[in-house]
């Protein structure tokens, strides 16, 4: 029987308060008809919902609102059906009723939303979406977009960085937030709206953040210096303040300073790791100037293993490589093998490092090494060879030349400096066939 259905039972035991108030001075038996009277014809509002017949569905549900005129339920069910037909203006009367009955539910306030959404009404959707949002905070990312198309920029940006100071924005809200601020309006906030929001809400991290960039904008460093240290006394827990502060304790010589204030920024997750790599390039800079500081820079590099686009180390050892500080360099290379043995890049700068230093002994065992995990490795070959003629090794020199002579594809530069080698070999191992033929080789790459 459909009077006991559970979904007919189900919404009339979430929805109908009629039984004390509505029919108090009623005769028992005429509520115990009406109440199946209204059962009825809700019953048939459903049941002609769901096999797409509107019109009737809506006759059906009248009847009910005519019985229970103060109910919710029955304006809502309604609304949704005037929705289907496109009845815009019905269907919006119909949702503001159930919302005077009941304002606590939230799939009144939505059958509201769904009109203005589709009758594309951005202004009356506003405020709407701000009272879902008491229901479910994830709706601030619609209110962006209405913000966004009602051209209110200023509240999409605030709203945004409210978002940004909880959570991780979706791709959708990041580039709203680009948007917005590439605008002219936006793309230099004036400071004293900057400052006038630090005023209002001291510990509201984002304002501090912007007015800093602002005043770096305008090659302002002791303005952004004191703003940073404001920052740091109202949120002291705020990394973001020491990533402005590492460049103001260098610029001081204040190494111990800087040195806490990049391990601030190192550990924080949330800061960008191209803002990272700036922090370190500025420390490491300072450091070659006062060496005491290196020690602070082996310790930060670990805090980059877990990127999979630069090695921190290696980039470090170039660095020092160009400066021909050898020492340096082949200590830092040695730091990013360990982080990643199997760099070819690396370990062939590693042993031109080694030939410059002139450190023959130490370089061949390297090579062969090397060569164990790359034996294809033309280059590898070739420092081998040539350390070994430098200690006068001219056999073991002449093997290895000769081998990797094997794997020379391509490349004249390479070729040439083999054939040069040979001949040291050959002319020393007393074997003037070879070493002839090695010198037409090289006339002929030449």
């Amino acid at each position: 029987m459909r009077k006991i259905s559970l979904i007919s039972f189900f919404i009339f035991f979430i929805t109908f308060s009629f039984g004390t108030n509505s029919f108090a001075q009623e005769n028992p038996e005429d509520l115990a008809l009406v109440d199946n009277k209204i059962e009825d014809d809700f019953y048939t509002a459903l049941e002609q919902r769901g096999i797409e017949n509107y019109d009737k569905a809506i006759i059906a549900i009248q009847k009910c609102i005519e019985k229970e005129p103060k109910n919710p339920a029955f304006y809502y069910e309604l609304g949704k059906n005037q929705l289907d037909l496109k009845n815009y203006i019905g269907a919006e009367t119909a949702f503001k009723k159930a919302v005077e009955f009941d304002s606590k539910q939230r799939w009144y306030w939505n059958g509201l939303y769904d009109v203005y959404y589709q009758t594309r009404d951005f202004e009356k959707s506003i405020p709407i979406v701000e009272k879902l949002i008491e229901f479910d905070p994830n709706m601030r990312e619609d209110l962006v977009s209405l913000y966004m198309n009602t051209n209110q920029k200023e509240k999409a940006l605030n709203l945004l960085k409210e978002m940004q100071a909880t959570s991780h924005l979706s791709s959708t809200m990041v580039f709203y937030k680009l948007k917005i601020e590439e605008s002219n309006e936006f793309a230099k906030p004036k400071k004293e709206t900057l400052e006038e929001g630090i005023k209002k809400n001291p510990k509201y991290e984002q304002n501090y953040i912007d007015l800093i960039v602002l005043y770096t904008s305008f090659n302002q460093e002791d303005k952004a210096f004191e703003v940073a240290k404001r920052l740091e006394k109202e949120i002291p827990n705020s990394d973001w303040a020491h990533v402005t502060l590492v460049k103001f304790y260098l610029d001081k010589n204040e190494g111990a300073n800087a040195s806490k204030s990049m391990f601030k920024v190192l550990g924080n997750d949330k800061i960008d790791l191209k803002i990272k790599h700036r922090v370190f390039n500025e420390f490491l800079i300072f450091a070659i100037k006062n060496p005491e500081f290196f020690k602070d820079v082996d310790e930060a590099i670990p805090y980059f293993n877990s990127d999979n686009q630069l090695n921190v180390s290696k980039e470090v050892a170039k660095f020092f490589w160009t400066k021909k500080d050898l020492e340096k360099a082949i200590y830092y290379f040695d730091k990013a093998l360990k982080s990643n043995s199997q760099d070819v890049e690396t370990m062939d700068y590693y042993l031109s490092v080694l030939i410059q230093k002139e450190d023959y002994k130490a370089l061949i065992p390297k090579a062969e090494a090397f060569l164990e995990l790359y034996p294809t490795q033309p280059s590898f070959y070739y420092y081998a060879g040539f350390a070994s003629n430098k200690i006068n090794q001219f056999k073991k020199a002449k093997d290895f030349l000769e081998n990797g002579l094997d794997f020379v594809v391509d490349d004249k530069a390479i070729e040439r400096d083999f054939y040069t080698q040979l001949i040291i070999s050959c002319e020393n191992l007393g074997d003037v066939a070879k070493k002839q033929s090695y010198s037409n080789k090289l006339k002929q790459v030449k």
